[in-house]
């Protein structure tokens, strides 16, 4: 499944989560890094949804850019 995630600059680098999934969040000091570091985040997270019992979350974001005059 794919899952948006927002990746948002910090003065250290990056930071990102996904609207998806609650509580889910990680850090990075350069773009593929922190995607890299998402993709481990999402992974070990669904991992200890499974062993709780909890199902994996679909995912349900979407984006959409919108124009607006300045």
């Amino acid at each position: 499944m794919k899952y948006l995630i927002v990746i948002e600059e910090t003065h250290t680098g990056y930071s990102a989560y996904s609207p998806d999934i609650d509580g889910c969040i990680s850090t990075g000091a350069t773009l593929n890094e922190i995607k890299h570091n998402m993709q481990e985040a999402i992974e070990l997270h669904f991992e200890g949804l499974q062993e709780e019992g909890y199902q994996i979350p679909v995912p349900t974001s979407s984006t959409a850019y919108l124009e607006v005059p300045v």
